[in-house]
Order: C-alpha cells, then structure tokens, then sequence
C-alpha cells in the first residue's frame, strides 16, 4: 500500500487474497505452523562440497522436513517440468545438507512462486532429472 509501489487498491487487494491463499492452503499449514522457521541460515559440508546459504523457509516435524524456496519468475512455470535448472540446484544442495543433518526423515522440497502464491512440489526424481543432487550448488 505504500506510494512508492504505485498498485492501485484492486492489485493490492489481489495480492492479498492470493497470499493469505497459500497461507491457509491445508497443505501448507506445516510450513508456516509453529515447527516452522522463515530465513534459516544454512552451512555444512557434503562429501568435498561447501554448501552455504538461506533456507526461506524450514519446518521440521518428527516425520519430516519441509523446505521452501521461494521465487519471483514472471510468468512462473506451470509445471516442475519447467523450473529452471539453477532452482533445482539450490533445492537438491539444501535437500543434500538437510538429509545429513535430519537422517530418517522423508525430506519434501517446495518452490513458493510469488506471482501466483502457488506452492509446487519438487520430487527426488524431478531433481535428479536435473542433475541437481549431485551438481555444484550455485552460490547464494
């Protein structure tokens, strides 16, 4: 709402609904429930590689963890098919850390794209596609 955006009343309106949308999915609820953190900093090794970088968002469970990046593409993808391969470096690098530091627990990676306030699901499979569980994690 401040001036210095310029967003008429009816976009702002429209950001909001589709904000408190994802805030209020059922699927989500984890991720922004009481065992979730926003801007977790992150550092370790995994095998040779240094991985360093801010998490968005991070909620751990006794059954899981649950990260998610979020990301500002306009127009952003439709399907997991199409997120690019840097993105699914950064997650399958966190997801790497995150499974030395939480063994025995299903790892579940998510991007949060903003335009739409839409949360996708990244399977294991769609980051090994990519390459992105063993590439070099790009630099945060």
């Amino acid at each position: 709402a401040q001036p210095a955006f310029g967003l008429a009343a009816a976009a702002q309106a429209a950001l909001l609904e589709e904000t408190l949308a994802v805030l209020e999915a059922p699927e989500a609820a984890p991720l922004f429930g009481p065992q979730s953190r926003a801007e977790v900093p992150v550092a370790g090794l995994v095998g040779s590689r240094r991985i360093v970088g801010q998490i968005d968002r991070l909620a751990v469970t006794d059954e899981a963890v649950l990260l998610v990046d979020y990301k500002t593409n306009r127009p952003a993808p439709d399907d997991p098919a199409a997120v690019p391969r840097v993105y699914l470096q950064q997650l399958g690098a966190y997801a790497a850390l995150l499974r030395g530091l939480y063994p025995g627990r299903r790892l579940d990676c998510f991007l949060l794209w903003t335009e739409k306030a839409r949360l996708m699901h990244i399977s294991d499979e769609r980051l090994e596609q990519a390459g992105a569980l063993t590439a070099s994690p790009p630099r945060s």
